[in-house]
């Protein structure tokens, strides 16, 4: 899919409404890492499922809100726009809650990565 602006996102008519899924479009594909966008409307993960991923991420939350929760952390990480977050290899996590009144929209980095990588820092780590 071709994106011309990040905030051009679903038809108004399907924020708060009962969307199914969330909008995954990418934006560039090559060996070790994908760039993706993703528009989410209200969307969470399942309850009592986590994802697990073999490869890194590094998420941008760039429009909306949501909370994300790691499997070894007691409490979610609520991200406003402008908060970035590290998902290691293979570490549990889960999407709490997306804003259901407006789109949320993310940039998401997959890479090949190691599990943790000392030059990334995640929103707990640069908030004042």
């Amino acid at each position: 899919m071709s994106i011309e602006n990040l905030f051009t996102v679903v038809p108004p008519q399907s924020v708060g409404s009962d969307t199914p899924s969330e909008q995954f479009d990418t934006l560039l594909d090559r060996p070790g890492f994908r760039l993706e966008r993703i528009v989410s409307t209200g969307q969470a993960t399942p309850a009592g499922e986590w994802l697990c991923q073999p490869h890194a991420e590094w998420v941008v939350l760039l429009a909306g809100s949501a909370a994300v929760r790691f499997d070894d952390e007691l409490e979610s990480r609520s991200l406003r726009p402008g908060d970035v977050l590290h998902i290691a290899p293979d570490r549990r996590h889960r999407v709490e809650r997306t804003d259901a009144s407006a789109a949320t929209v993310w940039l998401a980095l997959h890479y090949d990565g190691v599990k943790h990588d000392a030059a990334i820092h995640d929103v707990e780590d640069s908030r004042p």
